[in-house]
């Protein structure tokens, strides 16, 4: 038998096969909130590890940087020792006292230049330890992270593999539904499901209101409803609504209690009858 085009579809099969999907979407949705908010846990370790990773780098590159200064400094030391003492031998052999000033300061400057290469090698040396204790704290708390995404992912894991087979068929299901509604009414419900706060964007008619925000409905809009002759949608909230006979919900209506008649004793009868 060929398949109904879902535009050839009654209103009540329409909304009926809408309900359907409503069901379905609501049980993925069930199996999803048994995740809870695990997978935004490990989403977020796993960005704070990454986070933590170029921290990690950035911090051994200024090492590298500090070390590599104090290295260049030394070395600058060692010219101006080496200056030093060549200025000094030749001291000896100075001609004239304008020679000797001039030797003299360049002795000094090559110290002054020596005395601050050494106060340049201390800064570097103590940003190297503060630094160095900084990554050894970072690397610890990668650690700590590290420790807590596994226990997380191996939660999630576990969740995952006792719902997945049954969310896997679930949504197969949902895809098949999907092509027995016509393209508009179904966008249309999905951005009505997208807005709604429990996911629902189609409900049925409990006690005279929505079943979704529970406003009341008129008994016209009611009967309206109930005819299956078009979809109608809440005024209040947008979800579309059905009745409950549609839904294959059974209301139970209340037992109205009949009256209980006054007993009249037999004597009180006799009496009035004299």
């Amino acid at each position: 038998m060929p398949k109904k085009n879902p535009t050839d579809l009654t209103v009540e099969e329409k909304l009926k096969t809408l309900y359907q999907l409503q069901t379905v979407l609501s049980a993925i949705d069930e199996k999803r909130a048994l995740r809870g908010e695990l997978p935004l846990e490990v989403q977020d370790l796993e960005d704070e590890l990454e986070g933590l990773s170029i921290r990690v780098e950035k911090i051994e590159r200024e090492i590298d940087e500090f070390r590599h200064a104090v290295v260049q400094k030394q070395g600058e030391i060692e010219d101006a020792l080496a200056s030093v003492e060549r200025y000094k031998m030749q001291l000896d052999e100075v001609a004239n006292n304008r020679e000797y000033d001039t030797l003299s300061k360049e002795i000094e400057f090559q110290q002054l230049e020596i005395e601050l290469c050494n106060k340049k090698i201390k800064e570097a040396q103590f940003k190297v330890q503060d630094k160095t204790q900084e990554l050894e704290a970072t690397q610890r708390q990668i650690e700590d992270r590290s420790q807590d995404l596994e226990e997380k992912r191996n939660e999630l894991n576990e969740i995952m593999s006792e719902t997945k087979e049954e969310e896997t068929k679930l949504k197969e299901k949902a895809a098949e539904l999907e092509k027995k509604i016509e393209p508009r009414l179904l966008s249309s419900f999905k951005r009505i499901r997208k807005g709604a706060r429990n996911g629902l964007g189609i409900v049925y008619v409990q006690r005279d209101a929505c079943g979704g925000c529970f406003n009341k409905i008129p008994p016209q809009r009611q009967l309206d409803i109930k005819m299956h002759k078009k979809v109608i949608v809440c005024e209040y909230c947008g979800r579309i609504l059905v009745d409950p006979e549609l839904a294959g919900v059974k209301i139970e209506r209340p037992v109205e209690e009949k009256p209980k008649r006054k007993r009249v004793s037999r004597k009180k009868s006799e009496e009035e009858e004299d």
